[in-house]
């Protein structure tokens, strides 16, 4: 539960003329700098650990690097970054279905939640689709995001007494506010909806025929493409 605000939380503004209407703020407490400091300090602590936690192989990676670095030299270190980059090139070249599947497609989501938790609280507010309860902005949370060489599937948790309807009414704005095409809204489950954005059009060149395999799978018939580029 919020605290309830007392008249003791505020103060009111000397004010030498007795007739005036009183002003009334808010009390200025100062912080000590000694203070200030260790707040700041466990913070920058929390959120490195909070990332070693988080992203554990890219720590690793950091803190194999800077060893490396302090061991043996940047010029083998430089050498072991082009080698890393080069069978990264031959897999990409050789391999391109895996690669897409095991890498590329893990950094385009992983950018693309950047892009939108870069955009969301003013999207949202600007958007009205961010209610203000007993004083307080509430945002929907944004939760994962996939995203496709066309498409991005936005999983968003909406805040209580939102509904899927109040975010259909505000699809262009959406669209706009995250720089897509088109913006789509699906029901997730109760409480949480799917937001779909076509950042290009999949379908505008024509498509060539696909290619016939040797023995036909009458379950699931290649066709053509879907919006999103998925077969």
């Amino acid at each position: 539960m919020r605290k309830v605000v007392t008249g003791s939380q505020v103060a009111q503004l000397r004010n030498p003329d007795p007739f005036a209407v009183p002003a009334w703020r808010s009390p200025v407490y100062r912080t000590p700098f000694l203070m200030v400091t260790v707040v700041q300090v466990a913070r920058l602590v929390w959120r490195a650990i909070r990332f070693v936690l988080r992203h554990p192989a890219a720590a690793a990676c950091g803190i194999a690097a800077v060893l490396a670095w302090q061991l043996i030299g940047w010029p083998v270190l430089a050498a072991l970054a082009v080698s890393t980059a080069g069978v990264l090139a031959l897999w990409r070249w050789r391999f391109p279905v895996s690669f897409s599947r095991l890498v590329t497609a893990s950094v385009r989501s992983r950018w693309r939640t950047w892009h939108y938790r870069r955009r969301w609280g003013a999207v949202m507010t600007i958007g009205r689709l961010a209610p203000v309860y007993q004083g307080r902005t509430l945002l929907p949370v944004l939760g994962k995001v996939i995203a496709t060489q066309f498409t991005d599937r936005v999983h968003v948790r909406l805040v209580s007494g939102q509904s899927a309807d109040d975010f259909a009414s505000r699809a262009p704005n959406l669209a706009h506010g995250f720089g897509a095409v088109l913006c789509r809204v699906r029901s997730a489950r109760a409480g949480a909806l799917v937001l779909e954005f076509v950042r290009r059009d999949a379908l505008a060149a024509i498509i060539p025929a696909l290619p016939i395999a040797e023995r036909a799978d009458l379950r699931a018939l290649l066709v053509g493409k879907r919006e999103d580029g998925q077969p």
